[in-house]
């Protein structure tokens, strides 16, 4: 009893503390908005001051889902226009949301690594009593793998820890488990935020969009090739393969030595450890345990990936007129997801913020996003919406959004 009494007591005291942390970081945020509002009176007058504090306001925390705009009920394109203008100034307010807790990072490993090794080795078990048990196993181990995922994809920003050295360890060894090169990874992650939207460095770390008359000027075959790959069972089907399996090996020309070396590094930790695994379970056991689960995961890694930036009023611009907050706010969605999909996704869903402030961990992109007043104007998708987005495959800059092809050969 006196045991069970401590236990209950520390867990009190633990609750305690992260509200009052929590009231703490809400109060960082409402300085930081007052702040700015009030250089903003000095710098540019009362009327860009009350502009300002509008878009700074903190409510009283309310978290729920429902205050954000309708689905597909994106602001009015004057609005979205004026997004991009404000973000720089509130990327200083969100700030106080990109600060790593040590408690709340080791919640992160405890709930998506460890359930997801504990599930491995469950669904080998599963394999003595039925393959169909296995395979029954695969979508809840692949939401663990997700899960995984996301906390790598943190390290690589270098958000899930205050050390740099810990988030290059932890991303590491999680990249073994997602048969993934760390440093390569986030390499070009980071070249991918860097030039979001930019028609003139498309091509590393993001999906291959050509504008229609790019499309249009290209023969048959090229034609053909692009639409095999934005093809949904392409994508969705063969697409996890591609990104997880094989071009993760592959050694490129012009590769710096220091990302080289983690590429031949991986791929030799990883035979030894797969060598090891066939020979332990056999190589037909080996597939059934891990790759239905990791399908799975790719599957829905990629698709979030997609949603996040290919929407019909997403935003590209050529290098003259990009600009980095501009593709953080109107061109990163807002996928609105049930409670569980937030967890096993890891609120990637509210990719803006994480686009304007990649230092922010996952477990504080909600926080932010209700936090500013401005993310109530960004694109808004929910699963209905998100699906209809894969009939989108082009980008028409005559008409400034994505487009199908039917849409480009009817304005050819």
């Amino acid at each position: 009893m006196g045991s069970s009494g401590n236990k209950r007591t520390a867990m009190a005291k633990l609750s305690r503390e992260s509200k009052l942390r929590d009231e703490r970081v809400e109060k960082q945020a409402r300085k930081a908005a007052r702040r700015l509002t009030a250089a903003s009176d000095t710098a540019e007058g009362a009327g860009r001051s009350e502009e300002l504090g509008a878009v700074f306001s903190v409510p009283d925390a309310d978290l729920s889902d429902d205050a954000a705009p309708e689905s597909g009920g994106a602001a009015s394109g004057a609005q979205r226009r004026r997004l991009g203008a404000a973000a720089a100034p509130w990327r200083a307010a969100i700030s106080v949301y990109a600060r790593p807790r040590s408690a709340r990072t080791l919640l992160d490993l405890v709930t998506s690594i460890v359930p997801y090794l504990g599930l491995l080795v469950a669904t080998g078990l599963a394999l003595r009593v039925s393959v169909l048990l296995t395979l029954a196993l695969a979508p809840l181990t692949a939401g663990f793998l997700l899960r995984t995922f996301i906390v790598f994809h943190d390290c690589a920003h270098g958000s899930m820890f205050r050390a740099r050295r810990a988030n290059h360890a932890v991303g590491t060894v999680l990249g073994l488990l997602l048969y993934t090169p760390f440093a390569t990874w986030a390499h070009t992650h980071a070249v991918h935020h860097a030039a979001s939207g930019n028609l003139d460095r498309r091509g590393t770390g993001d999906l291959p969009t050509l504008t229609v008359e790019e499309y249009l000027a290209r023969p048959w075959r090229g034609r053909l090739g692009y639409r095999l790959f934005r093809n949904p069972i392409v994508m969705f089907g063969l697409g996890p393969i591609l990104s997880f399996v094989v071009l993760p090996r592959l050694v490129r020309k012009g590769m710096r030595p220091r990302l080289r070396r983690a590429v031949i590094r991986t791929n030799v930790i990883l035979l030894i450890l797969v060598a090891a695994a066939c020979i332990w379970i056999g190589p037909l056991d080996y597939l059934l345990v891990q790759w239905p689960a990791a399908w799975l995961a790719g599957s829905a890694g990629i698709f979030l990936f997609y949603v996040q930036h290919q929407f019909e009023d997403a935003y590209w611009q050529t290098a003259d007129s990009w600009s980095f907050d501009d593709a953080a706010i109107r061109g990163s969605s807002y996928l609105r997801l049930p409670a569980i999909l937030r967890f096993f996704s890891g609120n990637i869903g509210y990719h803006h913020v994480h686009h304007l402030s990649a230092r922010v961990p996952n477990y504080n992109l909600r926080r932010a996003h209700h936090a500013l007043e401005l993310f109530r104007e960004v694109p808004v998708l929910d699963l209905r919406t998100a699906l209809r987005t894969t009939r989108l495959k082009l980008w028409d800059e005559r008409r400034g959004r994505l487009v199908t092809f039917a849409e480009a050969a009817n304005a050819s």
